[in-house]
């Protein structure tokens, strides 16, 4: 067994009720209501900011020029083609760039950016993929499942975000950072491997909790 297979055992549980969350479920079925997406939609746009930063330190991480250039292509591509596509999809929200640009974050979005920048700042290139792997991985997961959903790929609104996330162009970004985890982490002791689930196991928690966020729309408790 490759160690993204225990890990992928690991986390299935969270990852189940990521898939059955009355998000994720509401984009799928096209039933979700469109100012829980809208806040979304922003809160994901500013969390990319940060999430792409992960990969310039990737790059920094990196011990061979090979692997520095994939992660300076996942920069690019978040910076200049996802966000892009993000500005450009969230206008059929009535978001505008302005607002995009200016947008503060929600408590969850904070904490989850910030730990994932805290363990890749301090730690090796295998916690820096664990911290981020799962974002990625999970949503492949998800757009695969609601692309199963008749009519999910064709919805309004939603079909595009289905049709990204299910796509082979995007899982085939998961499928690199997947075999080069294997391979960092072949011949690592248990108390390594472990800390890198623990790592896993977190920001996948905090994928549901972002979930969890949109639906309720949930900003500063002090500020409402």
């Amino acid at each position: 067994m490759q160690f993204t297979d225990r890990l992928f055992e690991k986390v299935k549980p969270i990852w189940d009720k990521n898939h059955q969350h009355p998000f994720v479920q509401g984009i799928g079925h096209g039933t979700l209501d469109k100012e829980k997406f809208r806040f979304y939609m922003v809160q994901d746009y500013v969390y990319l900011i940060d999430f792409a930063k992960l990969f310039a330190l990737g790059a920094v991480k990196a011990r061979d020029t090979a692997t520095m250039g994939e992660f300076a292509k996942l920069l690019d591509s978040t910076l200049n083609e996802e966000m892009s596509l993000h500005r450009q999809y969230a206008e059929r929200f009535g978001i505008s760039e302005e607002e995009l640009e200016s947008a503060q974050p929600a408590p969850v979005t904070l904490a989850y950016t910030h730990y994932m920048l805290h363990v890749s700042e301090n730690g090796t290139l295998a916690e820096l993929i664990c911290a981020l792997l799962p974002c990625m991985w999970s949503y492949w997961e998800i757009g695969k499942d609601l692309s199963r959903i008749k009519g999910a790929t064709s919805h309004e609104f939603y079909g595009e975000w289905v049709s990204m996330y299910s796509s082979e162009e995007f899982g085939s970004l998961s499928k690199w950072l997947i075999s080069l985890l294997n391979e960092i982490t072949a011949g690592k002791n248990d108390e390594e491997l472990q800390r890198l689930e623990e790592i896993f196991l977190n920001t996948s928690r905090f994928e549901y909790m972002f979930w969890d966020m949109a639906y309720n729309g949930e900003m500063w408790p002090i500020d409402e």
